[in-house]
């Protein structure tokens, strides 16, 4: 009888051991089992027939502890839809900072500031497509030109790990915020670094090259007579650029 006793409550405590979490996915599914190793980059957990399987951990929204089936299904069912909250939209908040170049003519500084809406989890793949305005700021040959690009941007990381190498591209038109000149077509491309701190943040650093078309306004007096002449430019802005997803 003691035997019977003990195997019964031996089986007991294994199959709670066999099922001691559940992996949450980002594609929905949960995975119960065991966890026998993690870190910032894989999660691995033991099913209860032994078999092991390895999840990278961004793909892992949440580890739930099993404890009891009378667990709240409306709490988890909240945390689910907050941990996919990536999926219906992300901000990005770019900072940068560089040189600014008229090629053959002059040289200079510049800064920018853009803040695009967008997805930052499509298909599972922290990728970010988007639109949004900015404010660039750029100083050649004692004259300051500023814009605010209106744009759509796309920022790729290679591969889907917390540390991953990115690639983006931007493409608009940037409106002049002056009588002196006029806008024109706005293009960026970016190759730097990202770095996934959680399933909805993100923070990158990158190098950057945009380009800016823009009329200049110039005015000309001869033989008492003013003339307006106007001179089509490209400023090229190389330089260094932070940003934030959230």
């Amino acid at each position: 009888m003691k035997k019977g006793l003990f195997l019964i409550v031996f089986c007991i405590m294994c199959a709670s051991y066999a099922y001691a979490e559940t992996l949450l996915l980002r594609t929905g599914a949960r995975v119960k089992g065991s966890i026998v190793f993690e870190n910032n980059e894989v999660v691995v957990i033991r099913d209860a027939e032994g078999a092991r399987f390895q999840y990278p951990r961004a793909e892992v929204v949440e580890i739930i502890a099993d404890e009891a089936d009378t667990s709240d299904a409306s709490d988890a069912k909240t945390a689910e839809e907050e941990n996919d909250s990536p999926k219906k939209a992300s901000i990005l908040l770019e900072i940068a900072g560089g040189a600014a170049v008229i090629p053959n003519d002059a040289a200079g500084g510049a800064f920018g500031i853009d803040l695009l809406v967008g997805s930052h989890l499509i298909g599972g793949l922290h990728l970010f497509i988007g639109g949004g305005i900015g404010y660039h700021g750029l100083f050649l040959g004692g004259a300051k030109y500023n814009f605010l690009p209106i744009q759509v941007a796309l920022r790729m990381p290679f591969v889907e790990t917390r540390h991953a190498p990115l690639f983006g591209v931007s493409l608009g038109y940037g409106v002049a915020l002056s009588k002196n000149y006029l806008g024109g077509i706005y293009a960026g491309i970016d190759f730097g670094y990202r770095y996934q701190v959680n399933p909805k943040t993100a923070i990158s650093v990158v190098g950057f090259a945009q380009f800016q078309q823009a009329t200049i306004s110039t005015v000309e007096t001869i033989e008492e007579s003013e003339f307006i002449n106007r001179t089509g430019r490209n400023f090229v802005t190389p330089g260094v650029k932070m940003a934030v997803y959230f």
